[in-house]
C-alpha cells in the first residue's frame, strides 16, 4: 500500500519545481519583505504572472501576506521554511554558477562572503563567526549547538537576551549547513539576535537590492575583538 503522505509529499515539492517560484523564494530568504511588483521584477516576469505563483507559494504555506497602510506585502512564513530552503539548495552540485559580468562577480562575491540566510548571518562570515564561538567556548556543538555559561554572558554584552529568547517556540540555537560553504553556520534565535545586533550597530551592511552584506571597517575591528575572526578568514577567493 501506498504511504499516505507520498501523494502530499508530490504536490508539496511541485510548488518549487518551477524556476519562477524558486527566485521568489530565493529573494525572500533575505528576511525582508516584498511586495508582489517588487518579486515580479525580480523574477523578470509580469506582474499578473507572479500573483499566481505567489498564490501557489501561500496555499503551499511558503509565504505569507500581510498589509500595511496601503501596500500589501510577502514574506516567507517562518524560520522552518528558510531552513528547508538553505538545505535544498546546499545539495545543489554548482552552488556558484559561472559569472561572466563584473555586476555579476561582484554580486556573487558579495553572497559568499556574507549575506543573511532569512533573519540570521551565512556565507563565509556565518561559518567564521560559527567557527569562532566554537573555538572561543562560548557555544559547544555536540547532538545540537548549546550556549555554555561563558556564552551566556558574551550574549549578555552585546545585548541578545538568551532568557526571553529561551520562551519563542523556535531553538535558540541550530546548525544550518551553508550552501556556498559547504559547512555549518549557526540559526535560531539566539542566532537571529546576533544577526539584529551586528546590522544594528554599523558592523555589516546590505549590499543594493540583495540578501548580500559587506563587513564595514568598524565591523572587522568588532569581529577581531569580539571572536579572534581576522579579515583574512572572511576574504572569498
Amino acid at each position: 500500500m501506498t504511504d499516505p503522505q507520498a501523494a502530499p509529499l508530490a504536490e508539496l515539492a511541485s510548488v518549487l519545481a518551477d524556476k519562477t517560484r524558486a527566485a521568489i523564494l530565493l529573494a525572500l530568504l533575505d528576511g525582508r519583505a516584498w511586495t508582489a511588483g517588487e518579486l515580479a521584477r525580480h523574477a523578470e516576469v509580469a506582474p499578473s504572472t507572479v500573483s499566481g505563483h505567489l498564490t501557489r507559494l501561500a496555499e503551499a504555506r511558503f509565504v505569507t501576506y500581510y498589509s500595511q497602510g496601503r501596500h500589501r506585502y510577502v514574506r516567507i512564513t517562518d524560520p522552518e521554511v528558510a531552513e528547508l530552503l538553505e538545505n535544498l539548495t546546499s545539495r545543489l552540485d554548482a552552488p556558484l554558477p559561472k559569472v561572466t559580468s563584473l555586476k555579476g562577480s561582484n554580486r556573487q562575491r558579495a553572497l559568499a562572503t556574507a549575506r543573511t540566510c532569512y533573519d540570521h548571518l551565512a556565507g563565509r562570515l556565518g561559518v567564521a563567526v560559527a567557527d569562532a564561538l566554537v573555538r572561543e567556548k562560548l557555544v559547544e556543538v555536540d547532538e545540537h549547538p548549546l550556549v555554555t555559561g561563558a556564552g551566556e554572558r558574551w550574549f549578555a554584552e552585546l545585548g541578545v537576551d538568551l532568557g526571553s529568547l529561551r520562551g519563542k517556540r523556535r531553538p535558540v540555537l541550530r546548525e544550518c549547513i551553508d550552501w556556498t560553504e559547504r559547512r555549518p553556520h549557526l540559526a535560531g534565535a539566539a542566532a537571529s539576535g546576533l544577526r539584529e545586533t551586528v546590522t544594528d550597530r554599523g558592523w555589516v551592511v546590505r549590499v543594493g537590492d540583495t540578501r548580500g552584506m559587506r563587513v564595514t571597517e568598524e565591523g572587522y575591528g568588532a569581529f577581531a575583538d569580539l571572536l579572534g575572526i581576522t579579515r583574512q578568514e572572511l576574504m572569498v577567493g
